[in-house]
């Protein structure tokens, strides 16, 4: 089992911060956040999807800075959390670039959000993952789309559809059963089997639904990664079962513990559960 974090959750720490951090730690993998901040965040409080502090600007210096800082503190770099959207595939071509540059073996890519109806939606998805399929052969990069709610890619079984025509060795799926609390959920190992060869990568976070005051429609919101509605232990089994031996990534959304302390916390809990569920 190979274990990295997605820095998108560590908003409060520096890239470099991060890299020493991870290394104490114990993991094994760094997911760097790539995107650019404007400047008008870049005085705000840290947050996720805000000023988030652990993230690289997506040029050739900041690719260069992705592979020294990973080499530096002996971690590997499995992919890229990039921003990609559906169509454009200028910045797609860019992004394949900064990971052949740092060292990542793979990125994501966007699958966009419903926008007219689900056919046209669709179809517009795949004809950019045409393309990007042409990139990833030209660039040695894998690209993959994330399950995610509010995209047309909730579950494993929509994603299985749309990648469905593409390479396997070209274009891959990330799975993420958090995402999936929100919207998509479906038994583990059935979606894993349905994924086969597209399987290519493992997001884990928690969430739980939240009954609001006096009743009505329950929502979701992320969770602590021990506390939540995933069932890790089904997870860990089904991906064994199927035979995974990629990468474990966390990114822990729940404000539960400061950023250093969620590292640690969650480390041990992964390692617990992965190694029960042999």
């Amino acid at each position: 089992m190979k274990l990295g974090v997605f820095t998108v959750m560590l908003p409060d720490l520096t890239p470099e911060e991060a890299a020493r951090a991870l290394r104490e730690t114990g993991y094994d993998g760094v997911e760097w956040r790539v995107k650019g901040t404007p400047e008008a965040l870049r005085g705000d409080v840290p947050s996720f999807w805000g000023n988030n502090r652990c993230t690289l600007e997506p040029t050739p210096a900041e690719a260069e800075r992705a592979r020294r800082l990973a080499a530096e503190a002996g971690l590997a770099i499995p992919n890229l959390g990039t921003y990609l959207e559906v169509g454009d595939l200028e910045a797609t071509e860019a992004a394949m670039r900064f990971a052949r540059q740092a060292g990542s073996p793979q990125l994501r890519v966007g699958a966009g959000a419903p926008d007219g109806s689900y056919a046209e939606s669709f179809a517009r998805a795949r004809a950019y993952l045409e393309g990007v399929e042409t990139l990833a052969k030209r660039y040695g990069v894998r690209a993959l789309i994330e399950l995610h709610h509010r995209t047309i890619c909730p579950s494993a079984s929509l994603a299985h559809r749309l990648v469905s025509a593409c390479d396997p060795a070209h274009i891959g799926v990330i799975y993420d059963p958090g995402n999936m609390v929100f919207e998509g959920f479906e038994d583990p190992r059935l979606g894993l089997e349905l994924l086969g060869p597209y399987l290519a990568h493992v997001h884990l976070k928690n969430a739980r639904y939240e009954r609001p005051e006096g009743g009505g429609v329950w929502r979701a919101a992320w969770a602590p990664l021990e506390d939540g509605v995933v069932d890790f232990s089904a997870l860990f089994t089904a991906l064994r079962a199927v035979g995974y031996d990629g990468w474990l990534v966390v990114e822990d959304f729940s404000k539960a513990r400061p950023s250093r302390e969620a590292l640690g916390h969650n480390g041990a809990f992964i390692r617990d559960r992965w190694a029960a569920s042999a």
